[in-house]
C-alpha cells in the first residue's frame, strides 16, 4: 500500500555567499519521521534552497519511491525552476532567456535527474516561509541550525 508522505525543505545563509545550512523534514501520517540537515562552507541561500530539495529526493528515494510525495518549498526560486524554467534552460543548453549561463546549474541537474525518477508522481507545493507552519519552521530551523554550526567549526 503506497503511503503518503509530506517533505519541508529549506535553505539559510549567514551572509550571500557564506557559511550556509539546508534543512528538511520528512512527515507520515501527521508524525515527523525523519529530519535531516547539513552545511556547506561558502554558499548562497539559493545553493541551500535547492540541496535541501535534493537531499530530501535521495533520501524518499531510497526508502519510498513507490509513495505518494508532496514537496513544500517557500522558496520561490526552487518551485520556478523546477516545476517552469527547467524545460527553458535544458532546451536553451542550460541558458536564459538572457543567455546567460544558469546559476546553480550542477544542482539543477541533480535535482531534475532525481524528480524524473518519480516519473511525474511529485507533486510540489508553496508553503508561506516563518509563518507558524511547524513542519515549514522546523526545516527552517535546522536549516539556521546547520548554517550556525558551520560557521563555528
Amino acid at each position: 500500500m503506497n503511503k503518503k508522505i509530506e517533505i519541508y525543505t529549506d535553505g539559510s545563509s549567514l551572509g550571500n555567499p557564506g557559511p550556509g545550512g539546508w534543512g528538511t523534514v520528512i512527515v507520515m501520517n501527521d508524525k515527523i519521521v525523519e529530519e535531516l540537515g547539513g552545511y556547506d562552507k561558502d554558499t548562497t541561500n539559493n545553493r541551500m534552497e535547492i540541496q535541501a530539495a535534493i537531499e530530501a529526493l535521495k533520501y524518499i528515494n531510497k526508502k519510498h519511491k513507490d509513495d505518494h510525495v508532496t514537496i513544500h518549498a517557500d522558496s520561490a526560486y526552487v518551485l520556478g525552476g523546477v516545476t517552469t524554467w527547467i524545460h527553458g534552460w535544458e532546451r536553451n543548453g542550460w541558458r536564459t532567456a538572457n543567455k546567460k549561463p544558469v546559476m546553480n546549474q550542477e544542482l539543477w541537474q541533480e535535482l531534475i535527474a532525481l524528480v524524473r525518477i518519480f516519473k511525474g508522481q511529485l507533486v510540489w507545493q508553496k508553503v508561506k516561509g516563518h509563518s507558524g507552519h511547524v513542519y515549514n519552521d522546523k526545516a527552517d530551523e535546522i536549516a539556521t541550525r546547520s548554517a550556525a554550526l558551520c560557521k563555528e567549526s
